[in-house]
């Protein structure tokens, strides 16, 4: 495992399969790996088989985490990388508080954007 996939195991509680998302938001397995190609999601290969998967924070009740897609592609034009990505979102932030994926499941999309913008300055 590299530093990157050790920092990223560190910082994300849990995962998510491609099969377990897609019957969680009750669409076909080929819908999900499209919002990931598409970049609304992002997922790593982990463990032993090299599965991909998808952190469990970014799917809410029955959809994706509202604000998620925006806040991806505002980091993605900022030149992060995927792991570079799940770093910022999964990293504790005292002053927003928690971490911005945290506060994008609890509907505060509005400042964790702000922020991702700021990073391009």
């Amino acid at each position: 495992m590299n530093e990157i996939d050790a920092k990223i195991e560190a910082l994300v509680p849990s995962w998510l399969n491609v099969p377990e998302i897609a019957e969680r938001l009750d669409v076909q397995v080929t819908r999900v790996r499209q919002w990931i190609r598409e970049g609304q999601l992002i997922a790593v290969r982990r463990g032993e088989n090299r599965v991909l998967m998808v952190p469990a924070d970014f799917i809410g009740e029955g959809r994706i985490v509202k604000g998620l897609s925006g806040t991806l592609t505002l980091l993605r034009d900022d030149g992060y990388s995927d792991e570079e990505m799940l770093e910022w979102l999964f990293t504790p932030d005292d002053t927003l508080p928690g971490t911005p994926a945290q506060a994008l499941r609890e509907n505060r999309g509005t400042e964790v954007k702000r922020r991702a913008q700021a990073l391009a300055v």
